[in-house]
Parts: C-alpha cells; structure tokens; sequence
C-alpha cells in the first residue's frame, strides 16, 4: 500500500537582510538571532553594517523572506534591507 504525501517542494533561497541601527555584532546579538531560528545564515558585519546572509529552504522566495524577517523581529531586531543574492535550488 501507498501513502500519499501532501509536502511541498522546497527550494534554497539566498538573500541578505541588512539590520537597523546595529554597527556591530556581539556574543548577545548572535545567541539572540539563533535562538529565534537564524540558525541557517551567516551573521556578518562590514563597515559599521550588520547583516545577514540567509540559505534559507521553504515552498516560496515570499515564504523564505517572510519566516526571516519574523526570526529577526523575534531577535528584538529590525530588518532594514533586502537583497537577494542568488536562485532558488
């Protein structure tokens, strides 16, 4: 007997979130941000910008963005920018 399964496809999307009024990252803001299910980017900061380089799997780019703009607002963090960096896989 089969199973039908009701999953949806995902893909990786790529994308960068720049942070609002942050300059730099400590031990706190990094705890912070994987703690609200950031655990699938790269915190980094480059003249006095923070941000955050996502590979994020979901159904939809809509989605992908969605779920972390609201990891960032869970952080205590404002997402400033969107920059996507690359195709869905």
């Amino acid at each position: 007997m089969s199973l039908a399964r009701n999953e949806a496809t995902l893909s990786t999307f790529h994308f960068t979130i720049t942070l609002e009024g942050l300059s730099d990252i400590s031990e706190e803001l990094t705890d912070r941000l994987f703690e609200a299910g950031c655990d699938d980017t790269l915190l980094r900061c480059c003249n006095g910008v923070v941000y955050l380089d996502f590979d994020r799997d979901a159904p939809s780019l809509a989605e992908a963005i969605g779920s972390a703009v609201r990891d960032i607002t869970a952080a205590g963090c404002l997402p400033a920018q969107i920059t996507l960096t690359g195709e869905g896989d």
